[in-house]
């Protein structure tokens, strides 16, 4: 059967979140790419830069996401998403203002408080502009924001810091966030719940989603769990490297912040981008012969990253450093439009904004929460021993974490072909 057309609103709208999603993502990156300078200005060591990329920003992205995809399941999920808009720009500003480290930390919390309520809402405005069939694209298009918000932040962020100061990118970004989340309610329009999922049909709408029974119901479904652990394992190793990646490259690489602003930038947006939208297009197209898709892409792209992570790793100049980052920045990110359209996909309509904030909760509580602050704490550890390669120590060492995704998602393409089977 064909999917349905899709009109100018929805694209408009797909746009308008879209950036709004780069603005999330140039922000978080800002803490990355600028995390030389600010251990300079600020006196901070790894392990507290793991700390307030990590756990201390997970705690509230994770964790709010759920009241607020609760409340966005029930009320208007425009307005909810502005609000939430507001409310990082306005703590990203607030970061470079910040005279210490625990003035510093309350505002990166605060970021996360704000972004809590982005990405799920928007997850289940899309799932009511797009029809099935062509929501694996625009969930794939939408999640291009992480890799375009990534590598401008890593170019704006770079390139201000090395022309004037780290606190000006924040104050920056911050001001233009405020604006877009204004702009946001005058542009976009609340879409009619479940409104594409019935063939042509006119359907009512909807009764509220309830916490309880919706929570019951994620938990309950091996599928939905499997996705969400399969995709903290892989973030594990995203955020975990991310967070640290512009760091290692200069202090034990040899990279300048120019170099950074350009080449890394490079290797982000094409690699990372690249790697998200022919998932998406993959997903589309490989679901229609079996849902197994959604769990066999995401293992074979990581089975593929190891050994040029591995390499990367190991690579004793920046130059080729890059060029092996390039590979595993375009694999390691096929796991997310894939488990994302799944989720969305296997819910009841009133209940996507709140089954994408479970989804976010495991994954980044996981990823986001545990991978920084692993990885800074394990190279404060091996400085003692290892003082001029501490880091690549604790790269190394988050490499199992590989395997782990792929036994996840492995298990999850069993779970779905059992689910296949039964349905046939």
């Amino acid at each position: 059967m064909q999917s349905r057309p899709v009109g100018p609103r929805a694209w408009t709208a797909l746009g308008m979140l879209w950036f709004i999603y780069v603005l999330n993502f140039l922000d978080r990156q800002l803490l990355s790419i600028l995390a030389k300078p600010i251990q300079d200005g600020l006196n901070v060591t790894d392990g507290q830069l793991g700390l307030v990329g990590g756990l201390y920003f997970a705690f509230f992205y994770c964790f709010i996401a759920i009241p607020v995809g609760w409340l966005a399941d029930r009320t208007n999920r425009i307005a909810i998403l502005s609000a939430a808009c507001a409310i990082w720009s306005a703590a990203t500003a607030a970061c470079g203002l910040a005279r210490n480290f625990g003035e510093f930390a309350v505002a990166r919390m605060t970021v996360g408080f704000g972004e809590a309520g982005g990405v799920p809402p928007s997850y289940a405005i899309i799932s009511d502009y797009f029809p099935t069939g062509r929501r694996g694209m625009a969930l794939g298009i939408y999640n291009l924001g992480p890799p375009v918000g990534a590598a401008l932040g890593i170019a704006f962020g770079a390139s201000v810091a090395a022309a004037f100061s780290w606190r000006d990118a924040f104050v920056i970004i911050g001001v233009i966030g405020i604006v877009a989340a204004v702009a946001l309610l005058f542009i976009v329009k609340e879409p009619r719940r479940g409104g594409l999922d019935a063939s042509g049909a006119v359907i009512a709408a909807p009764e509220k989603a309830r916490f309880l029974e919706t929570l019951k119901m994620f938990v309950s479904r091996p599928a939905l769990m499997l996705a969400s652990l399969g995709s903290g394992a892989t973030q594990f190793i995203t955020y975990g490297l991310g967070n640290f990646a512009t760091l290692f490259l200069m202090r034990e690489k040899g990279m300048t912040l120019e170099d950074v602003a350009l080449w890394y930038a490079l290797v982000v947006l094409f690699g990372m981008g690249g790697g998200i939208f022919v998932s998406g297009w993959a997903i589309d197209r490989f679901t229609r012969i079996s849902k197994k898709a959604y769990a066999l892409i995401p293992a074979a792209s990581l089975a593929l990253a190891i050994p040029f992570y591995l390499l990367f790793v190991w690579a004793p100049g920046w130059q080729l450093a890059l060029v092996f980052l390039l590979f595993p920045t375009f694999l390691n990110y096929f796991y997310l439009s894939s488990s994302v359209a799944l989720v969305q996909e296997e819910v009841k309509p009133n209940q996507r904004v709140m089954s994408g904030a479970l989804l976010l909760l495991i994954m980044n509580f996981i990823g986001l929460g545990l991978g920084p602050t692993y990885v800074g704490a394990a190279s404060d550890y091996f400085r003692a021993d290892f003082p001029e390669n501490s880091l690549q120590i604790a790269l190394y060492t988050i490499t199992p974490f590989y395997v782990l995704a792929i036994g996840l998602f492995l298990w999850l393409a069993r779970v779905l072909g059992r689910e296949e089977r039964s349905a046939g």
